[in-house]
C-alpha cells in the first residue's frame, strides 16, 4: 500500500505539536485542527498558539493560522503547518487525509471513527485499537510511553500527573474558582512554593512547589474551578522549556512506527 503524505491532527497542544514536529521532519504534510480558544498551557512548544498569535515557531518549524481548508495547500507549499479553527473536524472530508491522528487528549473519543482515513491513530486513553481507531499510542509516563497498541486501549487516566523530580500533583497550577485568568509569572520565570503565579479574578493561584514556570494559559481566558492553568517544573532553571519535550518526542516516535507498520509492512 502506498504511504500517503497528507496527515490531519485533531488538536495542536504540546503532545500534538510534538507529533506534528516529528512527522513534518520526516516529510509528511501536516494540517492541524483546533478550538476557537485553545486552553493550551505549554505555549512555547504548542502550535495551538497560532490561533492567538497568527504564527508560532517551534524548533524551526512554523505553523500559521489558516482560515479555510482551501488555504491549506498554499501554506504547505510555503513549508508552514496550517492550523485551522475546526473543533468538529468539518474540514476533514475536504482535506482528505490518508492519516488522521486524534490528539485532543480529552481522555475520551469525541467523534473520531476508524473509517475517517486509511490510518486512524488515537493518543492516550479513550480509544480502542481495532474498534474506533487502527492504533493507540500510550501517553502515560513510564516504561510503555510511546508504545503502539494495535489491539485494545491505553492505560486508563488516573487523574494524577506523572512525576517530575519526585513531584506530581503539586507541580500543576489549577484555577481556585471560575473566572478570568491573569498570569503574574511568564513562562521561563522561577516561582517559590506558595507564591502567587497567577490570578483568577481576585483569587491567587499559588504554586504548590518551587521551580521554573514551564506552562501558563494565555491571559484573559475564562476558566473553571479546578482547571489546569499552568505547569511548574521542579528541576528549575536548567529546564529547556522552548523545545519539544521527551514525552512528546516518544509519542511522536510511536506515531511514526504505527504509520510505517501500516504502509510498509507488506511492501
Amino acid at each position: 500500500m502506498n504511504m500517503p503524505r497528507e496527515v490531519v491532527i485533531k488538536g495542536a497542544g504540546d503532545l500534538a505539536s510534538g507529533v506534528a514536529y516529528r512527522l513534518w521532519q520526516a516529510g509528511f504534510d501536516v494540517v492541524m485542527l483546533e478550538l476557537p480558544q485553545p486552553l493550551v498551557v505549554r505555549r512555547t512548544v504548542a502550535f495551538a498558539g497560532a490561533v492567538y498569535e497568527g504564527s508560532v515557531t517551534v524548533e524551526g518549524v512554523t505553523a500559521e493560522l489558516c482560515h479555510s481548508a482551501a488555504g491549506a495547500p498554499g501554506l504547505l507549499q510555503k513549508r508552514k503547518i496550517p492550523v485551522l479553527v475546526d473543533p468538529h473536524g468539518e474540514s476533514i472530508p475536504l482535506l482528505q487525509p490518508g492519516i488522521l491522528i486524534d490528539a485532543v487528549m480529552a481522555k475520551k473519543n469525541t467523534g473520531t471513527a476508524i473509517g475517517d482515513a486509511l490510518l486512524v491513530i488515537g493518543l492516550g486513553p479513550g480509544f480502542t485499537a481495532g474498534v474506533d481507531v487502527h492504533a493507540v499510542i500510550e501517553t502515560k509516563r513510564g516504561h510503555n510511553l510511546g508504545k503502539v497498541i494495535y489491539a485494545g486501549a491505553a492505560e486508563a487516566n488516573t487523574g494524577v500527573p506523572g512525576e517530575i523530580a519526585g513531584v506530581s500533583r503539586e507541580r500543576l497550577l489549577r484555577a481556585p474558582a471560575d473566572g478570568i485568568f491573569k498570569p503574574l509569572k511568564e513562562i521561563g520565570d522561577m516561582v517559590a512554593p506558595g507564591e502567587a503565579a497567577a490570578m483568577v479574578d481576585h483569587l491567587p493561584v499559588k504554586a504548590g512547589t518551587g521551580g521554573l514556570v514551564r506552562g501558563m494559559l494565555y491571559p484573559g481566558l475564562a476558566v473553571k474551578a479546578g482547571m489546569k492553568v499552568g505547569d511548574i517544573d521542579p528541576r528549575g532553571a536548567a529546564v529547556d522549556y522552548k523545545t519539544v519535550s521527551d514525552k512528546a518526542r516518544a509519542v511522536g516516535g510511536g506515531v511514526l512506527e504505527a504509520i510505517l507498520n501500516r504502509f510498509l509492512r507488506d511492501c
